[in-house]
C-alpha cells in the first residue's frame, strides 16, 4: 500500500468499501504498549471513518507479540462471525537473537492462521531496529501502520464476502 518514505496513513479513501456491515477483531500486544496502543488507535479511527460500528470491533490484549498467534486463533474460534482480525505488536531489536526468533515465529504463525482459517488475519507487527522507528510508524512522521492495517482488513473482509458470493 505505502512505499518507502511515504506516510502510511495516506490512501485514496474513495477506493475503500463501506465497512458498516463488517465485524473486526483486533489482538493487541501489551509489550511496548506505548507503540501498540497507538497502532490500535490508528486502526480504530480508520474503522470509524469507514462506517464500522463501535460494537462491531472486538479488542483482546495479550502479553507480547509472540502471544498474538494464540490470541488471534482463539478470537477466530470465539467469534466466527468476524470478517477479519488484525494482529498488533511491536518488536524492537535488542542485543540478543530474541528479536529474530520472535519476529520469525510471529510472521510464520500469522501466515499459518491465514492458511488454516477462513477469517483473514492482518499482520500489523512493527519489527524495528530502534524505538524511534516504531514511534515514527505508530502515529509519527511516517503515519500509522495501524491505519494501513485497518484498510487492509476492510479490503480483505470485502474479498471474503465476494468470494462467498461467487462460491454460492
Amino acid at each position: 500500500m505505502a512505499t518507502a518514505g511515504n506516510n502510511l496513513s495516506e490512501y485514496n479513501k474513495e477506493t475503500i468499501p463501506n465497512a458498516k456491515d463488517f465485524k473486526f477483531g483486533i489482538v493487541v500486544s501489551e509489550w511496548n504498549d506505548h507503540i501498540t496502543n497507538n497502532l490500535f488507535q490508528g486502526a480504530f479511527d480508520a474503522f470509524m471513518e469507514h462506517g464500522v460500528l463501535k460494537e462491531n470491533i472486538v479488542r483482546w490484549n495479550v502479553p507480547g507479540s509472540f502471544e498474538l498467534i494464540y490470541g488471534c486463533k482463539k478470537l477466530q474460534q470465539s467469534f466466527e462471525m468476524l470478517d477479519c482480525i488484525i494482529a498488533v505488536g511491536s518488536v524492537i531489536q535488542g542485543e540478543t537473537k530474541h528479536f529474530d526468533f520472535v519476529c520469525q515465529g510471529v510472521t510464520n504463525g500469522i501466515a499459518q492462521l491465514n492458511i488454516e482459517s477462513d477469517i483473514p488475519t492482518i499482520f500489523c507487527v512493527l519489527t524495528d531496529n530502534i524505538e524511534e522507528q516504531s514511534i515514527a510508524r505508530s502515529g509519527g512522521i511516517h503515519g500509522n501502520k495501524g491505519t494501513e492495517a485497518a484498510i487492509a482488513a476492510i479490503k480483505m473482509a470485502q474479498l471474503r464476502k465476494d468470494a462467498k458470493f461467487y462460491k454460492e
